[in-house]
């Protein structure tokens, strides 16, 4: 066969589920593949597959080893460390029967068990909020199910809970009660969609890293349309609730890099086999108690149930309401997560690899002026202490104490406070970032940045203003997040030269700074439109290009709980 091709060998003698063969010969996202009796490699594992059969010696005394080849085969292709993926079959059935007997007792074990029950069960996510398991999944496998017999893929159906939920923004953006029940509505069925892709990928094996790109962004983007058409909304009645739509965008951003960063943090930290310190053995007991797993997961309002919850509170009151439980909601599940991620990463004995610190690096998106301060800075400080999060705090938090409390942000001496956060933050990244708590620069330097842009723009107060800053945010936001989830497909994170050309968190608040204090708040805003739209059409060029063209290898991420 061609060398770019997959190929398959399947023993003759073989018997067991359909779906075990899928799961072994079809997945796209493994080198290599096995169960009993069937063997998979694609063209990147053709050459060990060529080396291992040539390894097998042909004569007298060696039929034991082609008698089943295929676990010759799988056994030589694991030791050569190609990335051997084992099919872990549960209750499924793959087996090789050598003789009339064995054939038969695997066809009666085979009889036993429903492989489209097997299918459909494991299509859903083996982790999920209390709100998606016991409400949506139920139902939306078999829509999933329903959606593979009918040729669709994932990334059609990603596609129409997008434009679901764009729907609902319009009708939330009409400021009429029905209009709020319509988007209510709406947003909910968007949900079970946004289920639904994730499902139909599983139950038909359709993985890509275009599609997990797709899936994870499109709920960024539905979620903060949304606000956005809750704002419009909210005005057409005389209400101003901009401050508040950005304020949980900002909120639900930076829980989100908190997540990212600790789990980049700590994946695949060297010296530990697993979670070792004292709070994760704490949660460990309390996994044991049923109910408080469920109670656990719904305090950390992950997407189904903060969905819930703004569909809900969107149709019964008003856009207002809405903003206040959500920024009460997300603000103390920030608090309960990142306080327990904190305690686990003081007691947990580990040590952050050098793809770590690069990953960490790569979040804290720092641009020209912070990499020519972290050259100047170089080599002070000493690995693993908190000198990197406690730079990166003091940078977000001067600023951020400056623009609130000055009762004039808008002048020259403000872009002197945003240079001397530069200064910290550049020092903040002068070493690799290996220590216990690094993870936490990245947050801080997005909260400082995304609040900053939100306070002098509701400082300006001039119509106009906040849905330009709440443009301006989205825009950087999603290069963050493209960022977050380049790093997860494997495939690195941006290029430099894009990372330059936008500056950089802390040149992006050197711009916004002067900006305000050079123009008028008329010009002000006009100016965060314009840098809005750039940087928007920056990056999203970019990133739509590397996406479509990447050839990176499929992924299926499962996403986090936030």
């Amino acid at each position: 066969m061609p060398a770019q091709e997959r190929v398959a060998l399947v023993d003759p003698r073989f018997v067991g589920h359909l779906h075990a063969l899928r799961l072994a010969l079809t997945d796209p996202r493994f080198p290599a593949a096995a169960v009993p009796g069937a063997l998979t490699a694609q063209a990147a594992a053709r050459p060990a597959l060529a080396r291992a059969a040539g390894r097998i010696p042909v004569g007298a005394g060696t039929a034991h080893l082609t008698d089943v080849l295929t676990e010759t085969l799988t056994d030589f292709l694991d030791r050569d460390d190609i990335g051997l993926h084992r099919v872990e079959l549960g209750s499924l059935v793959a087996t090789v029967a050598l003789t009339p007997a064995q054939r038969e007792e695997a066809r009666e074990a085979v009889a036993a068990v429903d492989d489209e029950a097997v299918r459909l069960r494991t299509a859903v996510k083996s982790r999920d909020g209390f709100f998606t398991t016991f409400c949506i999944s139920p139902y939306s496998r078999y829509l999933a199910r329903w959606c593979a017999r009918r040729g669709l893929t994932p990334n059609q159906v990603t596609t129409a809970s997008l434009l679901t939920a764009l729907i609902a923004a319009g009708g939330a953006a009409t400021g009429t009660r029905a209009g709020f029940v319509a988007a209510g509505v709406l947003l909910l069925l968007s949900f079970v969609l946004d289920c639904t892709d994730g499902q139909l990928a599983r139950y038909s094996l359709q993985y890509s890293t275009l599609g997990a790109w797709l899936d994870a962004t499109f709920d960024r983007a539905k979620e903060y349309a949304y606000y956005a058409g809750l704002a419009l909304g909210a005005a057409r009645g005389g209400d101003d609730v901009w401050a508040l739509a950005l304020g949980a965008m900002v909120l639900q951003t930076c829980r989100h890099v908190v997540d990212f960063a600790f789990n980049e943090a700590n994946h695949d930290a060297a010296g530990a086999t697993g979670n070792t310190s004292p709070t994760a053995a704490l949660s460990d007991k309390l996994d044991s108690v049923g109910w408080t797993v469920w109670v656990r997961r719904m305090i950390v309002l992950p997407i189904g149930e903060r969905w819930a919850m703004i569909a809900v509170l969107t149709a019964a009151t008003t856009p207002r309401i809405v903003f206040y439980a959500l920024l009460i909601g997300c603000a103390l599940a920030a608090c309960y997560t990142t306080a327990g991620r904190v305690l686990r990463s003081l007691t947990r004995r580990a040590r952050r690899t050098d793809r770590a610190a690069r990953a960490l690096a790569d979040l804290a998106d720092s641009g020209p002026l912070a990499e020519l301060i972290a050259r100047g800075a170089h080599g002070r400080g000493r690995t693993g202490s908190f000198l990197a999060p406690a730079m990166a705090f003091l940078s977000a938090a001067v600023l951020l104490v400056w623009v609130i409390f000055e009762s004039d942000p808008a002048s020259w001496l403000t872009v002197g406070v945003a240079g001397c956060s530069a200064l910290l933050a550049g020092a903040a990244v002068s070493r690799p970032l290996k220590g216990a708590l690094d993870w936490l620069v990245p947050p801080f330097f997005r909260a400082g940045e995304y609040v900053t842009i939100l306070v002098l723009a509701a400082r300006a107060d001039v119509p106009g203003a906040l849905p330009a800053a709440f443009g301006l945010v989205a825009a950087v936001a999603y290069h963050h997040y493209d960022t977050v989830y380049r790093i997860r497909g494997g495939t690195g994170a941006p290029p430099r030269w894009l990372v330059r050309a936008t500056g950089g968190h802390e040149g992006r608040v050197l711009v916004v700074t002067v900006l305000a204090a050079a123009l008028s708040p008329e010009g002000f805003t006009i100016a965060l439109t314009a840098l809005a739209v750039v940087l928007a059409l920056l990056v999203l060029i970019e990133s739509i290009r590397f996406w479509v063209s990447s050839g990176a290898p499929a992924v299926h991420d499962e996403g986090e709980p936030a």
